[in-house]
């Protein structure tokens, strides 16, 4: 737990030094613990009952739930305290990161990024439009101790197009309705980000599925960092077992 701790330390000073502030950075570093730690879920319940019955935190309850849901942390500068701490990021040379987007139900009406958004992945039983929050996420694959992980390096919240237009609380931020941006743009601007974070300048390799592997995305990524590979397509229904299945 100590290990940990000084791990996650850094994140601290990227708060500022006000009471509020050094609040926001007791709980940022808890809550990440919280996460890290399996004692349960990664559900903001659960996480909340992580903080007061394992770290034994007297955490109000509302006062949290506005902190999970807060627009006012600056992930821009936290992001990339989170890049510099992998100690070994790439795989046989290069940077090997996975793109996709999720769904993220809610039931609270004045959310954050929330609106009725498509789930091809809703069952029978289930709504085809969710009340939601749709976050495009980009992450970094590698093995760990023998099986591939994926660790979230950046994320966007998608807003409709509707939303913004009709200039609706879940789609205002400090006060101001954000800008549209389609998820082929956030995901090529994280790509982006990522890429020059690194003085390096490893080899790129993104992990996708055909929704994000068009030109909607290597457009963008080609003018801004040269010529991009096409995708690496396998044979269609080739199946590798796993380990323990044959």
């Amino acid at each position: 737990m100590t290990m940990l701790r000084d791990l996650l330390t850094p994140f601290q000073s990227d708060f500022s030094d006000t009471r509020l502030g050094r609040e926001r950075s007791h709980w940022f570093i808890f809550t990440l613990l919280a996460v890290i730690v399996p004692f349960t879920s990664s559900m903001s319940s659960n996480l909340l009952r992580s903080l007061q019955t394992l770290f034994g935190l007297n955490v109000n309850a509302r006062r949290f739930y506005f902190f999970m849901a807060s627009t006012h942390l600056a992930w821009d500068r936290l992001w990339p305290i989170a890049w510099n701490l992998i100690p070994s990021r790439l795989v046989d040379g290069r940077l090997m990161l996975a793109l996709d987007d999720s769904i993220n139900n809610k039931t609270g009406k004045r959310i954050f990024g929330c609106g009725f958004f498509f789930d091809h992945t809703a069952k029978v039983n289930q709504p085809t439009y969710p009340w939601a929050q749709n976050i495009v996420m980009l992450g970094l694959l590698k093995p760990i101790k023998g099986r591939w992980s994926c660790l979230p390096l950046a994320s966007r919240f998608y807003h409709r197009q509707k939303d913004i237009d009709a200039g609706k609380i879940n789609a205002r931020s400090h006060g101001q309705v954000v800008t549209f941006q389609s998820k082929m743009a956030q995901a090529a601007e994280m790509i982006l980000r990522i890429a020059a974070h690194f003085s390096d300048k490893p080899p790129l390799l993104v992990v996708c599925d055909s929704w994000f592997s068009n030109n909607g995305l290597w457009k963008p990524l080609s003018e801004c960092i040269g010529t991009i590979h096409p995708p690496a397509v396998p044979p269609a229904y080739q199946y590798r077992p796993v380990r323990g299945t044959e």
